[in-house]
């Protein structure tokens, strides 16, 4: 059955879709936006189980927009968000330490933190260096030999699945904090250095961030379950399985590899250059604890590979009402990529959360569950660049456009992907002037 053409047609019902919907509405433009799942939002989802409230792991609001803010407050009510100042903290050589590690190593092993002060002085008074070709120079010529050995290096391969040559640092600038050498000698003494990093503060909906995709999808025309087939390019049709729906404009926000196999008459290197596109994907734990939370941390890294888990967050620290009277919840990051084997796993996990003093036994667990994110860190590799200059180009002379966090492929907040939506709408609306 052919539809009715669509001025524009949005493709995903993540944040990014839901925040282009929202801005083409306020616009005045017709357009359809299609979402496979049965649920909007993505990621950015909430599941209720015996009384506790699951996200897909860690998901919070760093909003510094003031659009992004009144949106926010006028979709939930001001009063349903807690605003919360971040406690973290890493966890390595058997303490913890205040989050960065680079600028707290007051309460290491002695040996431990002369090693990364003295590395990050030699490397603040070297000479001047060329730009790093990847991560792993990068960190030793911002951070120093031990802060290298000790944190970043490990940590990150344990993050990104990969080892940490194998990636730039085209992402890292906003996302990991860089001490001054006053925050590390501070740091060492254990003077708290002032509060580092983007996400020192977030918002977080009471009742989880699922919530908060729920109350923006309830402002759209969302068709859930509708998941699209192939989108012929020489038409400007989108083909789902029950329709096809002609437009003009299309924005996509699904994972940009799978938006490529979608289209129709790609060109050879365009298809090649999709296929050099890596991500990495995430097993975790969502645990349900009969015990109340017995430590600060809103999460936790941990770089040693001792340890399955690389980080661990505690939900019901966003929010009590995510747990229970009385309980407590976790979700558990998991650093190997294979599928979980739960009888062999669960008493490592157990384990390494006792050492991290989160739990006593695994009678202190009410209810495990393993997930998987199958689209979690786009993966910066030396293809990275490469590949997205030659499947850019071609998108946007076809008047389409990608975005959101997987759509443009890159490492971006949750905030990001609402910002890039209006972005979005945006573009859609100049495109249909033109086109008209």
């Amino acid at each position: 059955m052919t539809a009715a053409r669509s001025p524009v047609c949005v493709l995903g019902g993540g944040l990014a879709g839901l925040s282009t919907s929202t801005f083409l509405k306020r616009a005045g433009v017709h357009h359809r936006l299609f979402e496979r799942e049965a649920v909007a939002g993505g990621h950015a989802v909430t599941v209720e189980e015996q009384g506790f409230r699951f996200d897909r792991t860690g998901h919070l609001l760093h909003l510094r927009d003031p659009e992004m803010q009144a949106l926010a407050t006028s979709l939930l009510g001001a009063d349903k968000y807690r605003k919360i100042t971040r406690k973290s903290a890493i966890f390595s050589h058997g303490v913890y330490t205040r989050y960065p590690f680079q600028a707290n190593t007051f309460g290491l092993p002695p040996e431990v933190a002369y090693e990364c002060v003295s590395g990050f002085v030699a490397a603040h008074f070297a000479r001047e260096q060329p730009p790093a070709e990847n991560f792993e120079q990068y960190c030793l010529q911002h951070f120093g030999a031990g802060f290298s050995k000790h944190f970043m290096l490990p940590y990150n391969a344990r993050l990104w699945g990969v080892p940490a040559r194998e990636i730039t640092s085209e992402w890292c600038q906003r996302f990991v904090p860089l001490p001054r050498l006053e925050d590390v000698l501070r740091g060492a003494l254990g003077a708290a250095p002032p509060e580092l990093g983007y996400n020192s503060s977030f918002w977080y909906p009471e009742l989880g961030i699922g919530t908060f995709s729920e109350a923006l999808a309830a402002g759209t025309a969302v068709e859930l379950g509708k998941a699209a087939q192939r989108v012929d390019l020489s038409r400007r049709v989108l083909v789902l399985q029950d329709e096809e729906v002609p437009f003009d404009v299309l924005v996509s926000t699904i994972p940009l590899p799978a938006l490529v196999r979608l289209l129709s008459d790609v060109p050879s290197a365009v298809a090649e250059a999709a296929a050099r596109l890596r991500y990495t994907h995430l097993h975790y734990l969502d645990l349900g604890l009969a015990i109340p939370s017995s430590n600060p941390y809103h999460w936790i890294y941990v770089p040693e590979d001792k340890y399955p888990f690389y980080r661990v967050g505690c939900y019901s620290h966003f929010s009590e009402k995510l747990a229970p009277p009385g309980k407590s919840s976790l979700y558990v990051e998991l650093a190997d990529r294979r599928a979980p084997n739960l009888s062999r796993l669960l008493p490592q996990v157990v384990s390494g959360l006792g050492q991290l003093g989160l739990l006593k036994s695994e009678r202190d667990i009410e209810l495990c569950r393993v997930r998987t994110l199958d689209y979690a860190y786009v993966i910066y590799d030396h293809h990275y660049r490469a590949a997205l200059d030659v499947i850019t180009p071609f998108l946007d002379e076809r008047g389409i456009v990608s975005t959101g966090r997987y759509g443009a492929w890159n490492y971006s907040s949750m905030e990001d992907a609402l910002l890039m939506g209006r972005s979005a709408a945006k573009d859609a609306v100049a495109l249909l002037g033109r086109a008209s």
